[in-house]
């Protein structure tokens, strides 16, 4: 039947273009933002999933950065304390020489082990990274040990926890740099030893005066109290290399967290990609298919309407 009033061909035309018109600008906002899911409207449910991952990996990014400080930080200080012991090998020599040294080449050789206990308390001094010294702390201090964070943690509930890498600055401390406690310091090198009563900072092979063991002019006893230098010294290096050791366990560990969270990032982002990226290839493909449906579409709504104005050929 042909109506003046009523148009369906239009009408079916017309629907068919909206519709295309409406695909064409879905494909045209995938194709100029990447994403298949832009907003939430796209898909809510792969949107949630995707802004709380994008959330998640934003807190892995600072969990990269806090490892990267913390390394180094402990690389400074590892190596700090390999020269430091490198250092006292060489007064724990110097002692043993000045054993059976005469009095004027002790001088010397004490000349010698002043130098070294001025370079350690120089590489000590300098080993700060960030603000940070693990040779050089507080023992009165509030600070008790060097908390990197490694990891961030959310459970099904939305609970969170963080995982930390901790360094006992017990372990670490060389210098004591309390101030308060001038007879009592803790660090390795500065505290008075067991055996001779003086410490590794303190040392002095030229005048025994005070040290444990040594009664003055007595041989026998100033070789006790060589001795008893001698064991505080291998005291302290036994300490130091327990300190290093925790320092290369923490630098190991670090390492390898690391890479873990620099390849679980890339994990998460290529799973999100997965659910609202869009396939560019099969975006742009699409685009044209869409591009030439709606050129049919035009010519088959400005078809439908030219049918209207055969109707006028009737009445002539």
């Amino acid at each position: 039947m042909a109506s003046i009033m009523t148009n369906s061909s239009a009408l079916t035309a017309l629907q068919s273009l909206n519709a295309t018109n409406k695909a064409l600008e879905t494909t045209q906002s995938r194709i100029s933002t990447g994403y298949r899911v832009a907003t939430a409207s796209d898909n809510a449910a792969y949107w949630s999933i995707a802004t709380t991952m994008r959330s998640d990996n934003k807190a892995n990014s600072v969990v990269q950065d806090s490892l990267g400080l913390g390394a180094g930080k402990i690389d400074t200080a590892y190596t700090a304390m390999n020269k430091a012991i490198e250092v006292v090998d060489k007064i724990k020599e110097k002692v043993l020489l000045a054993k059976t040294a005469g009095t004027e080449d002790r001088a010397k050789i004490q000349a010698e082990i002043a130098t070294y206990q001025a370079q350690l308390k120089d590489n000590i001094g300098g080993a700060n990274y960030a603000g940070s010294n693990l040779l050089k702390t507080d023992s009165a201090g509030t600070a008790t040990q060097l908390n990197v964070i490694t990891s961030y943690n959310r459970d099904d509930t939305g609970a969170v926890t963080t995982g930390t890498i901790d360094v006992d600055f017990s372990k670490t401390r060389l210098i004591d740099s309390n101030p308060t406690a001038a007879d009592a310091r803790t660090g390795t090198l500065d505290k008075d030893g067991t055996a001779s009563t003086k410490s590794i900072l303190n040392l002095s092979v030229s005048d025994l005066t005070g040290v444990t063991g040594y009664t003055a002019g007595d041989v026998s006893t100033e070789s006790a109290a060589f001795d008893n230098m001698l064991t505080d010294i291998e005291k302290a290096l036994s300490s130091m290399s327990t300190g290093a050791a925790e320092l290369g366990a923490a630098k190991a560990r670090i390492d390898l967290q690391s890479s873990f969270v620099s390849s679980l990032s890339d994990s998460i982002d290529k799973g999100v990609g997965q659910l609202v990226d869009a396939d560019m290839n099969k975006e742009s493909t699409r685009l044209q298919a869409l591009q030439v449906q709606q050129q049919l579409g035009i010519q088959s709504l400005s078809i439908a309407n030219g049918n209207s104005q055969q109707i006028l050929s009737l009445f002539r």
